[in-house]
This record gives structure tokens, sequence and C-alpha cells, in this order.
């Protein structure tokens, strides 16, 4: 497919995919979700690609949320017109959620909003030392409805309440205390981050790591019984 959005590439059994709206801070808006959907699909059913890497072009940000043109948009939407919109990117959201492949989100910059529900979808999420998170919607006067399931379980109900509410800017090192991301690299070794976790998880089974993730979902907050 000519993606006009992305970035797709494929190197052995690593399938990245590059958000490739540089100009506009790699900010969301229906057809880049479209063209996402359809990426992480090829790559789920691509026998060759074992891990799927999500990164942003540019040095500015990994992704800056929702395009306001977009947002601007909806404003107009009816009802229904609203709900399938919402739904079309829950649906994404529990796509990346469900993959069979491991998923590494490789986080340059700046990660507000969605930005940071694709970073919660990931299974391993690496960032630089110079990475700024926002869970910003309510600036907007919105509320984090389809990314909470996924930042919720990321970060905590008690860090929820702080970050979602305040919308306040917060570093690396704080992603990496309250749970978002797992390793925070020094600006010029993200890339070498990132290449030692994929080289650890291509030395893995393939079936092993799928039924891992399928037991991980089936028993996350349920009872010892």
């Amino acid at each position: 497919m000519d993606y006009k959005n992305l970035i797709v590439e494929r190197d052995g059994g690593v399938g990245t995919i590059s958000l490739n709206r540089p100009e506009v801070l790699n900010a969301l808006n229906g057809d880049l979700l479209r063209e996402l959907d359809i990426a992480v699909g090829e790559f789920e059913e691509d026998s060759e690609i074992s891990v799927i890497v999500f990164t942003g072009k540019g040095d500015q940000a990994f992704s800056a949320g929702a395009d306001l043109n977009w947002i601007k948009r909806t404003a107009d939407y009816s009802e229904t017109e609203n709900l399938t919109d919402a739904k079309a990117l829950a649906g994404l959201m529990k796509t990346l959620h469900g993959l069979s492949k491991p998923t590494v989100a490789a986080v340059q910059g700046a990660a507000y909003g969605g930005g940071v529900g694709l970073i919660a979808c990931s299974d391993i999420a690496i960032a630089s030392e110079t990475a700024v998170f926002s869970i910003s919607e309510v600036k907007l006067g919105l509320i984090p409805a389809v990314i909470s399931l996924y930042v919720i379980a990321a970060i905590g109900e008690r860090q929820a309440h702080r970050y979602m509410l305040s919308a306040e800017r917060f570093d690396a090192g704080e992603a990496l205390r309250i749970g978002l991301v797992h390793l925070v690299t020094a600006a010029e070794g993200l890339e070498a981050g990132v290449d030692h976790i994929v080289k650890t998880l291509l030395a893995n089974g393939p079936e092993a790591m799928a039924e891992t993730k399928k037991l991980i979902s089936a028993v996350a907050g349920r009872p010892r019984d």
C-alpha cells in the first residue's frame, strides 16, 4: 500500500511503523488512524515479522495527539457520527493492544493525548530523556475516554487521577517512575536501546511470546483462585 501518513519498513523480522506528519508533530487524524490499522494488520499477518516497532518522524514529537483541525470538525458531527468516530479509534487501540506479536514504542519527543494512548497500548516503551508527556484532553474541554483503559492499566488509578485531571506535562524520568515507559535512554542512545530490546525479543519463541501475551491479558487483575 502507498501510505501517505506513515513510513512502513521491514528489516529482517522487524516491522517498523513511523508516524509521518512531522509538520504537525505527528498529530493523529482519521486518515492516519485508518492507515495505521491497515499497517498493523499487514504486519500481524506477515509470518516473517516477529516484532513491531512504533515511532514518529522528526525530533520534536512521537505524536502530539489528535489533530486540532480534526477535533474542530468533529464539533459539528452528530452524536451518531461522533460515536462512530470514537468507536473507530477504540477499535484501533484494541487491535494494537491485542496484537499477537510484541510491540515496542520508541518515543523520541513529545507525546500528548492519543500519543500517550499509543504508548500505553504497546508492550514495551522506551523513551529518550528529551521526551515529554501529557494526557492533555481536559485542556481542550474533552475527556481521555478511548485511551483511558490502556493508560490506567499502565500507570495505575492513583497516577491517572493526577495526570488526567491536571493535564500537566511530565518528563521521561516521571514517565518511567509511574510505569508509562520501561526504559529511558540518552537522546543519542534511543536507537541503540530499541535495538537491544528488539534483539532480545527476536531471540525468543514467537508462538511462546504470543501465548504469553494472551496469558497476561487473561490473568491481569484476577483473583488467584
